[in-house]
């Protein structure tokens, strides 16, 4: 060990409390001076210097680009000694329109793109301000904020830009400090001017208030914001986890396919990385049913197609790409900003008083300079009309005295003149004594008096301050203000859409082959009987219109699958469309099972589909609920009763109406109102009328009891129907064979039994006949499509079939080619037009 010289001076410390004080001042260090935003202008230093640098160089946004070097060279030397990348990744990034919402710096060159490439190095590239930018500077030479010594003593730098713009809000920060972080989301620029305009206005105003202003973030690129949970939670306490979901259309290809086009992807995802991590799911087939994966993205915007497979399900691949991709993602918000040097959590109103009182102060300091500025020409201006008004006298002092000295004290003692005034008087020039120009010198003084009056009364006056910084917003948010970018859709649980949606009644039309919409009740026209028909909608060639009723928009459709699974849709939320118009499928509207991948074929098998409707007028009347049941029916005679209370708590992904047994499959669902007969028809030709009291109700999830008892294993039910036996007009019993015929017979041919029989015969079953195929209820007000196997369909009048007796054979109804046979029977609205009725069935009717 080496001895200390003598004239050394050896300190000892503890090296733990030195650590911890070496720690806690870098640790400040990096919160205050790098990472973390100050809440007024909502910029770290280095976003300051940058543009503070930029307008000390005069790039504004009305004068020529500059190269991005010498902008950093500039910022660099003078005040921010940190390296030239962080001063040039910095400038870059305000001059990403997919990284800022709004802006800040008008970028030319490649300022590279979303797919992570690169810029150019800064010496290829120029920059110059945007004119947003030119409101977060504008009054820093008024004396408006406090200035501070740079790095080297050398220059002054501002601590904070007196912007007018609400940047914290608008374009968010993210940054990691020392044992904290910030993450905060942009938002519209619109919206916060509003929720500013309504705090200034009213300082007691609550969150959820300005909420109506401030909906939620919105994303430099666009997006859907999922629910609105999250976004509540950010607003009011200052954490919370957005979710973010790319936002898609669908197209019609060739064959009947279709395609998904993502037009926007969530924030802060690299598009290049995104799609390479989804064509490894496909290849590893975690997402199934896309074929072709390719990006048609131009400088006209984004878009990222995805070509499905002829059986995929569009809304279950594109679940499978929110569940296993970033094309769904998250933002977790952390309002972590300065506040007086100190970092401070903090929820909407915080930030936005924070905003406003900044602006305050502005404004304050900006008036006592122009105040002063002011005050101090017109005490010059004062005594030029003190001179003017002595000019001869003046003129006379002055040509006496011996010297500029002499002649300004002469002045002073003899008028009573400031030295300011006197030198002001000496340094007039002779073109100044004309009669105009001792006007404007008069009008000037008036106008500059008239000014002093009102900045004294802004400093005095709080509700004029107020109205001062709510019209530089306004300005503002016309100049600069635009549309939302990030769409938000809201949770079932969450938000009330009805509160929005007028509850008007609607046409909801379903096709045979299950594509849906809604249609506004007035394009349905009144007829008379005998009048010409108007064609529903417009479908594929095997396809028709099969169900149509009027139902209100808040009411809610139960869905019932063939695996027994029950899904919800508001009738609102119906794909609105033309009387014409075709519609949607509506396995792409709710999230269906997708069926099991067999190994042999490589294809998905026994994919669930609807197979019954039920309109409900409410969900939330108690009385309602208790009074009404859903009554469903198998293939294989299971009939199950349950309360319509068991449906009343709606989820997105469905839940079990019934418990299907194997080699079962559900067959019909139906409203009643617990007062009804059930009617169940079979391939052996019999039907079992019963009452619906004789049917327990059971819960949700139970399998059933048996409604009707078939002949054999093969033999299976074929449809049912429920009846008020009570009602006015009651419906007429049809039935049809595979062969083509069939009869319409009174209900009252079948007599009540009990639940779990076979019941009496209602067609004879021969070879000739062939086996019973459909039932429906049907009045003279309905027709019925009749589809074979070989896809030839043809539409009947129900007025134009006699009503039969129950044990006869019954007529053919429609003339079968060898080897086809009747595939189903629907019932249909009628179409009173004869010629209108063939053109549609050989004009591709849907």
């Amino acid at each position: 060990m080496s001895k200390a010289h003598p004239n050394e001076k050896i300190i000892r410390i503890n090296i733990e409390d030195e650590m911890k004080s070496a720690y806690i001042d870098y640790s400040m260090s990096v919160i205050v001076s790098r990472a973390l935003p100050d809440v007024r202008d909502g910029l770290k230093p280095v976003h300051r210097r940058v543009l503070f640098s930029m307008s000390e160089l005069g790039v504004t946004y009305n004068k020529a680009h500059k190269k991005s070097a010498r902008i950093v060279g500039e910022c660099l030397g003078k005040y921010h000694p940190h390296g030239d990348s962080s001063v040039y990744d910095t400038m870059v990034r305000m001059a990403q329109d997919w990284s800022l919402r709004y802006t800040l710096v008008d970028g030319q060159g490649n300022f590279g793109s979303i797919d992570g490439d690169n810029p150019a190095a800064m010496r290829y590239t120029e920059a110059r301000l945007k004119r947003i930018s030119e409101e977060m500077l504008g009054d820093l030479d008024k004396n408006t904020v406090d200035f501070k010594p740079n790095f080297d003593d050398s220059l002054e730098e501002p601590t904070v830009l007196p912007t007018r713009i609400p940047n914290l809000l608008v374009n968010g920060a993210s940054g990691i400090a020392v044992g904290m972080a910030t993450n905060m989301p942009p938002h519209n620029l619109s919206e916060v001017v509003d929720g500013t305009v309504a705090y200034i206005q009213n300082p007691e105003i609550t969150i959820e208030e300005l909420m109506t202003h401030v909906k939620a973030p919105d994303f430099p690129t666009g997006g859907t914001i999922y629910g609105y949970e999250g976004v509540k939670n950010a607003f009011e306490t200052g954490r919370g986890r957005i979710v973010i979901r790319a936002k898609y259309n669908i197209e019609q290809m060739d064959a009947g396919r279709e395609r998904i086009v993502i037009t926007e992807i969530p924030f802060q995802l690299n598009k290049s990385d995104l799609l390479q991590k989804i064509a490894e799911l496909i290849n590893e087939k975690k997402i199934e049913g896309i074929s072709e994966l390719r990006d048609e993205s131009d400088r006209d915007g984004m878009r990222v197609v995805f070509e499905l497979k002829r059986d995929a399900i569009t809304s279950v691949v594109m679940n499978s790409l929110y569940k296993f991709s970033s094309l769904q993602s998250s933002f977790s918000v952390n309002n972590i900003a300065l506040v007086k040097g100190k970092p401070e959590l903090l929820n909407l109103k915080d930030m936005i008083h924070h905003f406003v009182d900044h602006r305050m102060e502005v404004v304050i300091r900006r008036s006592k300079y122009e105040l002063e500025q002011d005050e101090k020409r017109a005490h010059i201006l004062q005594g030029l009309l003190i001179a003017l008004d002595h000019l001869d006298s003046i003129i006379n002092l002055i040509r006496k005295s011996k010297t500029p000295e002499d002649a300004k004290n002469g002045l002073i003692q003899t008028y009573n003149l400031s030295e300011v005034q006197a030198k002001a008087i000496l340094n007039i020039t002779l073109q100044r004594l004309t009669g105009l120009e001792r006007d404007k010198i008069t009008t000037e003084y008036d106008e500059l008096q008239k000014k002093i009056s009102y900045l004294n009364e802004i400093l005095v006056n709080n509700d004029l301050r107020k109205d001062i910084i709510t019209k530089e917003l306004l300005e503002v948010k016309e100049r600069y203000g635009d549309a939302r970018r990030s769409e938000i859709v809201y949770a079932a649980d969450e938000f009330r859409m009805e509160d929005i949606i007028p509850n008007e009644d609607v046409v909801v039309t379903i096709s045979h082959l299950g594509y849906i919409k809604r249609t506004q009740l007035s394009e349905y026209r009144t007829q008379n009987r005998g009048g010409k028909g108007s064609i529903g909608s417009t479908t594929r060639d095997e396809d028709f219109l099969e169900h149509l009723f009027v139902a209100s928009a808040h009411d809610y459709m139960l869905l019932f699958t063939e695996q027994g699974k029950c899904f919800w849709m508001r009738v609102y939320e119906i794909p609105e469309g033309t009387k014409a118009s075709k519609g949607r499928a509506i396995q792409n509207l709710i999230h269906l099972d997708a069926g099991n991948k067999e190994e042999s074929a490589g294809e998905l098998k026994n994919p669930d589909k609807v197979k019954a409707y039920v309109n409900v007028k409410s969900l939330s009347d108690a009385e309602y609920l208790k009074n009404n049941y859903i009554i469903l029916c198998t293939n294989k005679g299971t009939v199950k009763k349950t309360s319509l209370e068991a449906y009343s708590r709606p989820r997105t992904n469905g839940i079990n109406a019934i418990t299907i047994r194997e080699g079962e499959q559900l067959l019909e669902s139906r409203l009643t109102n617990g007062k009804s007969d059930i009617l169940m028809a079979s391939y052996s030709g019999r039907a079992n009328r019963f009452n619906e009291s004789n049917v327990r109700p059971t819960g949700r999830t139970a399998a059933g009891v048996t409604g009707m008892r078939l002949e054999n294993d093969t033999d299976e039910v074929v449809g049912m129907i429920c009846i008020d036996p009570e009602a006015e007009n009651r419906p007429d019993i049809l039935v049809l064979s595979e062969n083509g015929y069939g009869k319409r017979t009174s209900l009252d041919e079948y007599r009540v039994a009990n639940r779990g029989g076979k019941g009496p015969r209602t067609l004879k079953v021969t070879d000739k006949v062939g086996k019973l195929v459909g039932i429906k209820e049907v009045t003279d007000e309905d027709d019925i499509m009749i589809i074979t196997q070989n896809g030839v369909t043809i539409r009947l009048h129900v007025s134009d079939l006699k009503t039969l007796g129950r044990l006869t054979q019954g007529g053919k109804l429609i003339t079968l080619k060898r080897k086809d046979s009747i595939a189903a029977i629907a019932k249909t609205p009628r179409e009173e037009d004869e010629e209108e009725i063939d053109e549609i069935n050989t004009e591709s009717i849907v």
